[in-house]
């Protein structure tokens, strides 16, 4: 899963966006964090692991018609995106410190406002990160943010490969 600071971040970029396309902004940052919020993440996240998200099983449970959905699915997509394409090495060790790294940033970046929810889950160190790095994970979040949630709906459910294949972090682990 992409650290709670970089999902907020695509969230406030997706807002700035499209800004006629949330009417509850609360109901859409709690879809937003709902998934990493629970317990058992492959529930949330259709799939084997949180890492593994199955956009096609969300559309038999739910649809993106509420500012929850629509957060929910935009945390889902920002996870697929994040594992399937952006990533191009992973380590658990050190995936957790690098978010811990970058979290100040981003959040003063994208003017994240951290929900109280999960203050207790975001984390702030100093130091070098190891697998991502500022620039490219601005870049990733604005980029993510650009994408329609209907046409991604769509290509889905159309079985557009590009949003249904899963790499496995075994591909790109650090050696």
């Amino acid at each position: 899963m992409a650290g709670y600071v970089i999902h907020l971040a695509v969230g406030e970029e997706f807002l700035r966006n499209y800004p006629n396309e949330i009417n509850n902004y609360n109901d859409f940052v709690e879809g937003i964090i709902y998934p990493d919020s629970v317990t058992n993440k492959s529930l949330t996240h259709y799939g084997p692991k949180s890492s593994m998200v199955n956009l096609k099983e969300f559309f038999k449970d739910r649809d993106i018609n509420n500012d929850f959905d629509k957060g929910y699915f935009l945390h889902l997509v920002t996870d697929y995106l994040f594992y399937n394409k952006f990533l191009k090495t992973f380590a658990k060790e050190y995936i957790y410190d690098d978010y811990d790294i970058l979290n100040k940033e981003l959040e003063n970046k994208f003017k994240v406002k951290i929900p109280i929810k999960v203050r207790d889950k975001v984390f702030y160190k100093s130091g070098k990160t190891k697998i991502l790095n500022f620039e490219d994970t601005v870049n990733f979040i604005q980029e993510t943010a650009k994408y329609n949630l209907n046409d991604i709906k769509k290509a889905v459910l159309n079985k557009d490969e590009n949003w249904l294949k899963i790499r496995p972090l075994s591909k790109i682990k650090l050696k």
